[in-house]
């Protein structure tokens, strides 16, 4: 396991080590979306982490996809997140804010009554959402109008200040899982023309302006960028997945990303191929895999310079000294998916640590 002990600079990130937490979208913010003293308990539980990488965050009201996940765009969310950057800087750890918009994935029951908006006037089909009112299936999206997209890069790079100002370590750039800066990116959701749509270099405008803005705002050393080019989730597909993907790593080099956090598969099982190899083949800096990884796995991709760091997601649910474990070859325990989505400590805060400390 040396392989995923060794320190990397990702940036302006100096991790002690390679396994780093995925976000995990865990619904513990309340109807207010305020960030508060049990999720502060939550994170800091897990500062071992080489970085934690916190849960999709509302960049703007009226941008809710998940009921009661947080908000980082008022002052009182700023302040409840000050609790949890201090609570993992005193336990030693790392932490960056995963920056979001739901786009089509909205609801207007989780906002009151606003439409959610997307490129193309395409909804999520064949699924359902909760909300207030039980599930409810999605709704058609108002298109975007291109004059209002310069107000969603904007909500961005605030969104990007709050966070430090609330004392993150940098930021993620949300541009996976069918959420809007997905959704601009793969053709079978932008239908559009214009400035936004069509050709590749189009499609990832809005990702490229967001990118360059938040960067302008934290620093481009401390900005990190989630892609899910195979994942179907949230009714996502692309023409070219793999190709799209490979392009995407190329442009991106002219951002100085901290690193690039990729998604290699599909949580629905539907698209396959491999992302990984033209990826690392692109990308010139810090590549973090993300999916289905086995701390052997993960140890041999890294040991191979395939991948500079793994991204572990369910298992640090139950997991909270995930990377003492996997350090001492420990077993892992099984997290309760009936508990995911729940509120209060049950599942969240009460999965116990196996001797962190003597590792």
């Amino acid at each position: 396991m040396t392989a995923l002990f060794t320190p990397l600079q990702a940036g302006e990130l100096r991790l002690p080590n390679r396994i780093l937490m995925a976000p995990l979208t865990r619904c513990r913010a309340g109807e207010a979306h305020l960030p508060n003293e049990l999720m502060a308990t939550y994170y800091a539980q897990r500062a071992g982490a080489g970085l934690i990488i916190a849960e999709a965050t509302m960049v703007s009201e009226g941008a809710s996809a998940f009921w009661m996940e947080p908000g980082v765009y008022s002052g009182a969310q700023v302040t409840g997140w000050r609790q949890v950057t201090d609570a993992v800087h005193a336990a030693g750890g790392r932490i960056v804010l995963q920056l979001w918009h739901g786009g089509r994935a909205c609801h207007p029951l989780l906002n009151g009554g606003t439409p959610a908006v997307a490129p193309s006037a395409l909804a999520i089909r064949n699924d359902s959402t909760h909300t207030p009112e039980g599930k409810q299936p999605y709704t058609v999206p108002r298109p975007l109008h291109d004059t209002e997209i310069p107000g969603i890069v904007a909500a961005f790079a605030r969104g990007a200040a709050n966070a430090m100002r609330a004392g993150f370590d940098g930021v993620e750039v949300h541009g996976a899982n069918g959420y809007l800066i997905d959704q601009f990116l793969r053709d079978g959701s932008n239908r559009r023309s214009g400035p936004y749509g069509g050709a590749r270099a189009h499609r990832a405008r809005l990702l490229f302006e967001v990118l360059e803005a938040v960067g302008d705002t934290v620093g481009r050393g401390r900005v990190g960028l989630r892609l899910s080019p195979l994942n179907s989730f949230n009714d996502m597909i692309d023409s070219d997945p793999v190709g799209l993907a490979g392009w995407l790593a190329g442009e991106l080099n002219r951002f100085d990303l901290a690193y690039l956090h990729l998604m290699r598969a599909d949580f629905m099982g539907r698209q396959g191929g491999d992302v990984v190899t033209p990826v690392r083949r692109a990308f010139e800096g810090a590549l973090v895999g993300n999916m289905g990884y086995s701390p052997d796995e993960a140890t041999r991709a890294v040991a191979a310079g395939q991948l500079d760091a793994v991204a572990f997601g369910s298992a640090y649910i139950a997991n909270p000294d995930l990377a003492a474990r996997i350090k001492r070859g420990a077993s892992l325990a099984t997290p309760d998916p009936a508990t995911f989505y729940t509120s209060g400590a049950e599942g969240y805060t009460d999965y116990p640590a196996v001797g962190a400390a003597a590792a």
